[in-house]
């Protein structure tokens, strides 16, 4: 019988939730700041394709669709979403298991246009 390790009291810093918050923000914003362009637009323009549909979709289905490529880095997703919640285009509708090969189906978020951007666009 294996015994679980315990601390006589807690140990501080361990767990900070603004912490883990704000090195967030700084992951995103620099991974932002090394995204090209060019991909960024690309996926800009499929985030919102997506949207204008009305279905709820992830990543992998701008992939799936040829919508654009595969990025450099899976750090640039995060920025790419970010962006297009922060603009009214999209808004958290669930998680879903990724259907990205590369991330060995853990959990994502998944995403549908606002109410508003596909009312906005029509």
């Amino acid at each position: 019988m294996s015994e679980q390790l315990q601390f006589p009291e807690p140990v501080h810093g361990v767990v900070d939730p603004a912490a883990g918050e704000t090195a967030k923000a700084d992951g995103m914003a620099l991974a932002a700041a090394n995204t090209a362009i060019e991909w960024a637009d690309a996926c800009a323009a499929a985030i919102e394709l997506m949207a204008r549909r009305g279905t709820v979709f992830q990543a992998a289905d701008l992939i799936a669709e040829g919508l654009v490529d595969e990025p450099d880095s899976p750090a640039r997703w995060g920025p790419a979403f970010l962006r297009a919640s922060r603009a009214g285009v999209i808004e958290a509708a669930g998680v879903a298991q990724s259907k990205r090969a590369t991330v060995h189906r853990s959990l994502c978020r998944a995403w549908q246009g606002t109410a508003e951007y596909r009312r906005d666009v029509a």
